[in-house]
């Protein structure tokens, strides 16, 4: 066996292409290989700017071999009576590659048949694979692809060569008019030119001898450690300097360069006066440098930017990049100064000339359903807090958080929308409450992301994102399989959990009504969007509580029941599912299910009670009973919420409730028994009614 190499060189790559592309490229192949019966070991992904290589460890030589029984004509059409094979029998050795005397007779439920064992041909692994390759490697996907000279092939970058060896040997493969060879290139800089691969197993020495780390995670470190030792050469006057930590930046460089060299460079001291956020921001997205802060989080005048090459003055390199991030800083400071000289008011008002979606109007008309919104919010909620009060920042808020869209700041640094709106408000004097809102109603910006911390800011990010998700469900611009541009599934996800974290009891249905009224004057074509939107929040949340590791069952049974208070609803799915695990839960909800499955069967008031008189089983009068201790415990522990000790309570019912169906015939031909055991079964679904329905699992 063998390791295998398969390196494709290109022009350098966008650093957001290389992973995807790797992972993509090892589960094609992956498939592949397991296709073809070709035994491997381990799949390494390694990758730089200017290449994308696969390592496979322990490849066979050749197939795994694979036989199959095959089924021939019957024995009598096969041979004749003296037991010579016939035409039949011959085709059918050749169709099968065996010699006739190789044929057996087999015996099956319908008689004698001709059998025969075909072994398939097994080639080497080198052919297949230099078979498979071109299509495999032009197979990549990209988020977007070039094409080049004159040829027809696209990639993410031209390529400009191929490396593909099965231990020592070559493979042959020709991608355009590239055809492969063991050769690959070193640094572009500073080991340029080819070098020879003689061995698949000695490419990531080869490579780094010639200024490459090849191996994703192996740069990352090295990038990790570097920064971290240029940041402690920095002279501090007064405190410890720190790299502010940016895992995604981190990221991002590594896949900027082939083997990091980062110098410390210096801006100044007079460009602290903007926001934080303006400055990093400034750094981060533009030039991919790394901020500075001291122990405290204050950030500090340095950064530090990773090159890919070593040049013999880093001095005069860190100059350059202190060169570049001056002109980028003096352009935030004016932004930040020209913007301060307007008013939020003055930037709400521009939002008429702002588009929030063609067919849904302007944004200025989306911060006007939002102040509706955000006041029928504040009357739904219960809390202590004083209510006016609290109606008044979220109005407040609503009319300005989308104000800084407008900004230039914001138009130069869109990652900033909301972060820089709240400075913006802090200056103008808006309450602390208010101008953290406008940050936080975008939040959370992903899943798992950090969650709105203030009543205000919680409701405001509940009616942004309503209010986005009805507006598209109004216009048929749902989300089919991944096409989502609008992101209403995160959006979704975002309001679940915000109402979970604030525990905001208050009915969902309930306002996803009010924001679709906004959109659709048509009752009847209200009320169809409002349904389809309260499913597509409740597939989302069934989602989300099954990916926390709850059973598909109890999230259904739960849901089914209901989802409108959605704090409510995670209580009972926690506690259904707690009950589950416990081992005489498969015959405790057989027994429940068989209770809904026979009251599902007919008309029948649930709410009527049973007549005691009318008992003649003591099965009966034993259910009923027990029904009457339980109920009342059961109905307080569900008005607290406390699902658990409440279903622990109904599952004890489970004895009485198998002996009634042991015991009692249920549809008996007396019409006046039969509903008066109908209304005692009732009783016992109306116990866990609006708790779970077991029915579904």
């Amino acid at each position: 066996m063998n390791d295998l190499l398969i390196e494709i060189g290109a022009e350098e790559i966008p650093a957001g292409y290389i992973v995807p592309a790797l992972k993509a490229f090892k589960a094609d192949f992956e498939k592949s290989l397991k296709q073809q019966r070709i035994e491997y070991g381990k799949i390494r992904c390694v990758g730089t700017p200017r290449r994308l290589a696969l390592i496979v460890e322990a490849v066979s030589e050749m197939q795994r071999a694979r036989t199959s029984t095959i089924t021939g004509p019957p024995e009598r059409i096969g041979f004749d009576e003296n037991g010579k094979p016939t035409i039949a029998a011959e085709k059918f050795a050749e169709k099968a590659g065996v010699s006739v005397s190789d044929i057996t007779i087999q015996e099956s439920g319908r008689g004698r048949y001709l059998s025969a064992v075909k072994e398939e041909k097994c080639e080497f692994s080198k052919t297949i694979i230099e078979n498979i390759l071109q299509n495999l490697i032009l197979g990549l996907p990209f988020p977007k692809s070039m094409r080049w000279a004159d040829l027809s092939i696209s990639f993410a970058r031209p390529i400009i060569s191929v490396a593909a060896l099965l231990g020592d040997t070559p493979l042959n493969c020709k991608i355009g008019d590239i055809d492969s060879a063991p050769y690959v290139f070193g640094h572009p800089f500073m080991f340029p030119g080819k070098k020879k691969i003689n061995n698949a197993s000695e490419y990531e020495d080869v490579l780094k001898a010639a200024g490459v780390i090849v191996d994703i995670d192996k740069r990352r470190e090295l990038l990790k450690k570097e920064i971290e030792q240029k940041c402690s050469s920095i002279p501090a006057k007064d405190c410890a300097l720190k790299l502010l930590k940016d895992e995604e930046l981190v990221d991002i460089v590594t896949n900027l360069v082939e083997y990091p060299y980062p110098v410390v460079g210096k801006f100044d001291d007079e460009f602290l006066e903007l926001p934080d956020e303006v400055l990093i921001t400034a750094m981060r997205e533009h030039q991919k440098y790394f901020a500075i802060t001291d122990e405290n989080g204050k950030l500090k005048p340095y950064f530090i930017a990773v090159n890919n090459t070593n040049a013999k003055d880093m001095e005069l390199v860190a100059k350059g990049h202190e060169k570049v991030i001056r002109a980028r800083l003096a352009d935030a400071g004016f932004f930040y100064h020209v913007d301060l000289e307007s008013t939020m008011d003055d930037f709400a008002e521009k939002l008429k000339r702002v588009t929030f979606q063609a067919s849904l109007g302007s944004m200025y008309e989306k911060r006007e359903r939002l102040v509706l919104l955000g006041e029928y919010l504040t009357d739904l909620f219960e809390s202590n807090e004083d209510k006016d009060l609290l109606k008044k920042s979220v109005v407040r808020a609503a009319e300005i958080c989308k104000a800084d869209l407008v900004s230039q700041m914001v138009v130069e640094f869109t990652k900033l929308q909301g972060v820089i709106g709240r400075f913006y408000a802090e200056k103008a004097g808006e309450s602390d409450d208010v101008a953290k809102a406008v940050e936080q109603h975008y939040m959370p910006l992903a899943s798992g992301g950090v969650l709105p911390d203030t009543t205000t800011g919680q409701l405001l990010a509940i009616a942004d994102k309503i209010d986005t998700i009805c507006g598209c469900f109004s216009i048929d611009l749902i989300p089919t399989g991944t096409s989502d541009p609008y992101a209403l599934r995160r959006q979704s996800l975002g309001i679940i959990q915000i109402m979970q974290a604030g525990d905001f009891r208050f009915s969902l249905r309930a306002v996803i009504e009010k924001s679709v009224a906004l959109y659709e004057s048509d009752s009847d074509k209200a009320g169809k969007i409002t349904k389809k939107i309260f499913e597509f929040i409740k597939d989302r949340l069934a989602n989300m509580l099954v990916d926390r590791g709850y059973s598909r069952n109890a999230v259904n049974s739960a849901l089914t029941v209901s989802c409108d208070n959605i704090p409510d609803a995670l209580l009972r799915v926690k506690a259904l599912d707690s009950l589950r695990k416990l081992p005489d839960f498969e015959p405790l909800a057989t027994a429940f299910k068989r209770v809904v499955n026979i009251l599902k069967k007919i008309e029948f008031d649930i709410t009527k009670d049973p007549d005691e008189s009318l008992f003649e089983d003591e099965a009966e009068k034993a259910l009923y009973k027990a029904c009457q201790n339980v109920g009342t415990r059961v109905m307080n522990y569900t008005e607290i919420g406390d699902y658990d000790r409440a279903l622990k309570e109904i599952a004890s019912l489970r004895p009485d409730v198998d002996r009634f169906f042991d015991d009692v015939m249920v549809m008996v031909d007396s019409e006046v028994l039969k509903n008066n055991r109908i209304a005692l079964l009732s009783k016992v679904a109306l116990l866990f009614k609006n708790i779970a329905d077991f029915s579904k699992i």
